[in-house]
């Protein structure tokens, strides 16, 4: 069992930065994969990015990619998503998850957190 929870969203202007953390707790943290995903309201979870055991191999979104970045910090237990340049339509809530693979698919991660809102304002 590995618990996630999520922290770090609030409400933003267009342009901003913002970093988002996702502290683990339980098994292995450096065991798993982790994903990021985010829901906007009314549409389904979107992949937005997912990062490998050792941290070495990150994987992103067009959409996202050269504005956002994926870490983690295995000795803190702890993987961020680091958003720079935010537009409107990052606004979502935004979930880490904890898998065996990097997948695009939701269905293949096996531990998700509560979520954080991130609002960006034109």
């Amino acid at each position: 069992q590995v618990q996630l929870v999520e922290s770090g969203g609030r409400l933003v202007q267009a342009g901003d930065s913002l970093r988002l953390s996702c502290a683990a707790s339980g098994r292995s943290f450096s065991s798993y994969v982790m994903g990021w995903f985010r829901q906007a309201p009314g549409l389904e979870r979107e992949f937005v990015g997912a990062i490998e055991r050792g941290g070495q191999n990150t994987y992103l979104i067009d959409d996202v990619k050269g504005r956002f970045t994926i870490s983690r910090d295995n000795a803190k237990n702890e993987v961020y998503l680091q958003m720079s340049t935010l537009k409107p339509e990052d606004t979502a809530v935004y979930y880490c998850a904890a898998g065996q693979l990097v997948r695009w698919d939701r269905r293949e991660y096996d531990y998700w957190g509560q979520g954080t809102q991130v609002t960006v304002s034109s």
